[in-house]
This record gives C-alpha cells, structure tokens and sequence, in this order.
C-alpha cells in the first residue's frame, strides 16, 4: 500500500481491535502493516480477503519493524512494555489506539465509563435511558466478551449519530491521549490486571485517563481513587450510597424504607429496581449521574431504570431446583466483582450461599475474600488452574471442595446446599483456561444447573 520508501503505520495486535483498525485507516487511504507475536491471529484470514497488498508479520516481535514504523496503533491486549514497542517509544514514534483515533475523528459528543467492575451494567442502563428517550447513538468500546462493536467501526457506519456511548478498559487508555468526553465517568478501583501492572498505582493512573479533556466527570463519592488526581476544569458530578449533595445521586431513607435521591428529593423507593444487590444500586446511580450530566431529564432516567431488568451473566437468576436458587455471575472475573456478588445474594436470600469458583486469578490476593465468605458462603468448589492458590489464600475456616470441570461443580454444590439455599458461580477469576470466555463458562453452568432438573 506504501510507496518506495514511504513510512506506514504499524497495527500491533490482529484481533478485533487490530482488525477495526484496518478497516478504520483503509476507509481513509492510510498505508499500514500489521504485526501479531500469534502465528495464527483471531483476525489473519479476514486481513488477507480483504487486504492481501498488506504486509503482516507473524511470530516474535522485531524490532526493527517497530522502530520503522511512522506510528504505532497497538490493541488493548498488547502490553505497551514489550520491548519492541518501548524501542520505538525511545525513538520518538507515536503510540496510540483504537480509542485514541476514535477521539480525533468522532463529530459527535462522547459519554464514557471506566471502573474495575460494573462497566457493562451500567453502560447498558444508560443504553436503556438514551433509547427511552429516542436519541440515535452508537454503543462500543471494550470488546471483553465480544458485547460491543470495536469504536472505530461505529465511525464507519452510514448513519449519524447524536452521541457515543464507550465503555473502556484500563488497557485501551494507556493509548488514549485525550478523549475529550461529554462526561466521563470512573465507577470504582479494585485490585486487577496486576499481571499487566506493575503497581496499583499504574493501573489507577491508566483509569484517571479517561477525565482528559472532559467536560463533565462523574466520581464515585465511596471510592477515593476515582477522584481525579489532579485538578480538571470539568463540571463534576458524583454518586454513592450516602445522603447525596447538590450535585449528586444517593440514598435516603424515611420510615425505614430506602430509596434513590437526586440533590435532596426522593425519586423512587430502591425495591422498585428488578435488579438486586448493593453493587447494582451503584451501578443505576452511577448511570443516573452521567445521564443527568449528559443532559438527560430526570422524568426518562426514572423510568428507564424502573425497567431495567439486568444483564445474562452477571448474577443473573437461572433456576430453583427443589428450594435451592441458582444464580450465574460468569462475569464476576475478579475479587471485587466477586465480593459484591456474594454479599448482594447473601443479603437477599434466607440461607446460605455455597459458591463456585476459580479459573485464571490473575495475580490477585483472594485472601481479601475470606471475610465475605465467612458471613455468607457455607461452601466454596473451586475449579480451574489457580484453584489450588486460590485454596491457600483461604484459612482453615472456608470450607472447600475441588471440582474438575464445571458439570461436576454444579452438582457438589447441589449436594451441599439445601433449601433456602443459593448456588452462585462467580469465580473471580478470567475463563480461558477452560473456556473462550466469560459467557462459555456461563453457557455451562446453566447447562449444567438444567441437567439437575
């Protein structure tokens, strides 16, 4: 695609990300090459149909062709610390992403969330409310579980869009220079990806990216670390469980009935909400204080929420098996996650929780797990590579079992619950030691919870 001795961009990664980049710097007659360290990428076959003038490189990065490169557009699951593209760093070449370009090129307003847990949730609720009010606008971002399209497509559409709607990871912001939201908007920080980090602190700088250049963000009142490390010229709202100010959504009670609150008003009691749990009352919240930022009239968030049924795989209500209640929480693919789940479950049912867990963990300390156990948790069956670890993290007291695929741990936990009882898969850990993803593990546990009945 390039001439003699003309520069091209590199595409590092040939995924889905990788793949919308193509097709994003084809539609405009940008050369390009790509490079993956797979001999066999997710996106090879569909490059060569469609590009086959491209140059891809497949197996170990070299440096040379990175230090070669006019520009570098590296996908979210590329570490930006492998040495090829810290070589081209030293040089001077610029490092972006797909999100990163979607911000230069996109004619419409942005409404962005980031968080450790809850970004789906709450990027679906606010799906919900823009519809209810009939504004046309685009969803996309990150593409954990292949939910949304890749950002970069959504500019390729025909139609025009009023608004888009992202939601981003910690990955894809350390490409973003500056995205320049509408509102913008960190929903929590927990420990996770430290396998990609090197400190909390790296993690939580990648997330603080998202306020760049936006407008309006929206903190989280209960989480000191959303707060914006430095000062931002945006107008600032806020969310959390307490008495809300005047800028702001919480709770207040009266005659022992709790309900959602904007400002200083009642808007409606929180048992009208069809989803449960003290981390889906953040998420509504927090996709109420960005729709009101967004501009959005209060009539249609309320009535938008009120509808709000939730989301498969994230403590999603399966079956009741003689009394016992089981719930899918696949999504739950850290301890954070994983520690809400438990706790709005076990605050909602009669008796107890008997918990699978396990998978990939990731780097992460499950020992802060055990006090949520203890309170709510009779059981814990552990599955998948890091069971083991995870069991060591565990003290004498949190009762475990081992279990060698998902089938098998769907019936353990059936034996040790009884009436009353819950069954909750949410395994704070990823899923690609024994499935593609989260929603494949989901897959198996309702297919395994069906054949109980």
């Amino acid at each position: 695609m390039a001439n003699a001795g003309q520069k091209e961009t590199l595409i590092v990664g040939l995924g889905a990300t990788g793949i919308s980049c193509a097709r994003f710097l084809a539609s405009r007659g940008e050369s390009f090459r790509v490079a993956d360290s797979r001999s066999n990428p997710p996106a090879l076959t569909e490059l060569v149909q469609d590009y086959p003038e491209v140059a891809v490189e497949l197996g170990k990065f070299k440096e040379q062709s990175f230090v070669s490169a006019s520009a570098l557009v590296v996908s979210p699951g590329v570490s930006l610390r492998e040495p090829a593209i810290m070589a081209a760093r030293d040089q001077g070449i610029s490092i972006s992403g797909d999100i990163d370009l979607f911000s230069r090129h996109v004619q419409a307003p942005i409404v962005a969330v980031t968080g450790s847990n809850g970004k789906s949730t709450v990027v679906e609720i606010l799906a919900s409310i823009l519809h209810f009010t009939g504004c046309n606008f685009g969803v996309g971002g990150n593409l954990d579980g292949h939910r949304f399209k890749p950002a970069l497509d959504l500019l390729l559409e025909a139609e025009q869009r009023q608004l888009y709607l992202l939601e981003l990871s910690s990955f894809q912001l350390e490409t973003t220079e500056k995205l320049n939201a509408e509102v913008a908007c960190i929903l929590n920080i927990s420990a996770d990806h430290q396998d990609r980090y090197n400190s909390m602190e790296d993690y939580i700088l990648a997330k603080q990216r998202i306020y760049k250049g936006a407008k309006h963000i929206v903190v989280n009142r209960d989480d000191v670390l959303t707060f914006p490390s430095r000062m931002f010229t945006a107008i600032r709202w806020d969310f959390g469980f307490g008495q809300p100010g005047s800028s702001g959504f919480g709770l207040l009670e009266e005659d022992g009935e709790q309900y959602l609150a904007f400002q200083f008003e009642k808007i409606m009691r929180v048992n009208e909400l069809k989803v449960f749990g003290r981390h889906n009352v953040a998420n509504v919240l927090a996709a109420a204080a960005m729709a009101v930022a967004a501009g959005i009239r209060r009539k249609s968030i309320i009535e938008a929420i009120r509808g709000f049924t939730g989301l498969p795989h994230r403590c999603q209500w399966i079956a009741n098996v003689t009394g016992i209640e089981f719930y899918n929480d696949s999504k739950g693919t850290n301890v954070g996650a994983t520690m809400a789940a438990v706790e709005g479950l076990g605050q909602r049912i009669s008796g107890h929780i008997v918990l699978i867990a396990g998978g990939v963990g990731k780097g992460a300390d499950f020992q802060t797990l055990v006090p949520v156990i203890k309170r709510w948790v009779k059981q814990v069956i552990l599955m998948g590579r890091d069971a083991a670890a995870m069991a060591a993290d565990f003290d004498a007291e949190v009762q475990t079992s081992f279990a060698r695929n998902m089938q098998e741990a769907v019936r353990t936990a059936f034996n040790h619950a009884e009436s009353g009882d819950a069954v909750l898969l949410s395994p704070a850990c990823a899923s690609y030691d024994m499935f593609e993803n989260y929603q494949q593990r989901g897959q198996s546990f309702v297919q395994s919870v069906e054949n109980l009945q």
